[in-house]
């Protein structure tokens, strides 16, 4: 049965748009990581705001409530840490420099370490400089974490408004199901934000206090990095254990031994016992997958891009569950979220 003129045009009209959703999501990358981190926010605001909304508290004041906490968190964190976090980072910094140029004329002292030299000299890694390039680029990032805060908080107050309206831009009969996945992809980066809040606070007060175990300088920074940087899945924790390991250069070579059984078993601990339990509760992604996620995306857009990888493939697995797996081949498969998809009233 031939197609009307209305009906090729619809139909050419979604094949297009199809094919440009790649380029325009290339072009516009960095609007999608500040919806993320906007989205990322909002989410945030409601893990806080959870508690007080299971006591039947209104949403707009749990919301204020869970504000007001994260904003004391923040400012007692600068107030208690600020100066001498800002010291034991700056004394990290020379530690790392030290440690690195000690490691450097170590290996000039053989063969062996004089082919690692030349083969890495292309691509020497000087841990000051990586982290003044991150500081320099920061200022330009000001304006997006700005719009991001400000986004989240508008789409932590009134979630319903930006998920009807984004359903009725499809047909009628569509708007259903449609709701239903943004319920489902709101629940499992609900569940996936409190799961790796719990093991970034693990992780940094494990890391703190095998440092000063150790015996290393500045431990409370070394645990704050560590924290920070357990929020990257896989490639966080391996960034975060190199200024540690430098620090422990500069400090004797049984330190270095020491940090390195450390690190090793906090993060055995971690893969093994923590991880399970929180995934077991909150939302479980293919290791596999979330790696070679967060690696492909750092390649394509940058470091920025890496940081927000693991949010962004969390969505894209609940999509791909949801949409084809259950209602295109419908297959019986759990997708993640579906358990935590709607909020208390």
């Amino acid at each position: 049965m031939p197609i009307t003129n209305a009906e090729f045009a619809y139909r050419a009209a979604i094949f297009i748009a199809l094919a440009l959703t790649p380029l325009l999501v290339w072009q516009l990358f960095d609007v999608v990581l500040i919806v993320t981190g906007a989205v990322l926010v909002a989410v945030l605001m409601h893990v806080v705001a959870w508690p007080f909304r299971k006591i039947r508290l209104p949403r707009a004041l749990a919301l204020a409530i869970a504000a007001l906490l994260l904003l004391v968190v923040i400012g007692g964190v600068f107030y208690l840490f600020g100066s001498g976090m800002g010291a034991e980072l700056q004394e990290i910094l020379r530690r790392a420099e030290a440690g690195q140029k000690q490691i450097t004329e170590l290996l000039q002292g053989s063969t062996f370490g004089n082919t690692v030299l030349s083969q890495a000299e292309e691509s020497t890694f000087s841990l000051p400089e990586l982290l003044g390039k991150v500081f320099r680029i920061s200022a330009s990032f000001l304006a997006g974490v700005a719009i991001a805060i400000v986004a989240g908080a508008f789409l932590a107050a009134e979630p319903e408004l930006y998920r009807e309206g984004l359903s009725l831009l499809l047909p009628r009969p569509q708007r259903g199901a449609t709701n239903e996945t943004i319920d489902y992809l709101a629940g499992a980066l609900r569940l996936w934000t409190l799961g790796q809040l719990i093991e970034m606070a693990l992780v940094g007060v494990m890391v703190g206090l095998a440092a000063w175990l150790v015996g290393l300088p500045s431990p409370y920074a070394l645990g704050a990095i560590a924290g920070v940087t357990q929020f990257v899945p896989y490639v966080g924790p391996i960034v975060g254990m190199i200024p540690a390991l430098l620090v422990a250069t500069t400090v004797s070579w049984t330190a270095l031994l020491w940090t390195i059984v450390a690190y090793l078993l906090i993060h055995q601990f971690d893969g093994y016992v923590i991880m399970p339990i929180i995934q077991r509760r909150m939302v479980s992604v293919p290791p596999a997958l979330m790696l070679l996620s967060i690696v492909a995306l750092g390649e394509l857009f940058g470091a920025t891009a890496t940081v927000f990888a693991a949010p962004l493939t969390v969505l894209l697995y609940v999509l791909v569950t949801k949409l084809y797996v259950r209602d295109t081949l419908h297959e019986e498969v759990a997708v993640p979220g579906e358990a935590d998809a709607r909020p208390p009233p």
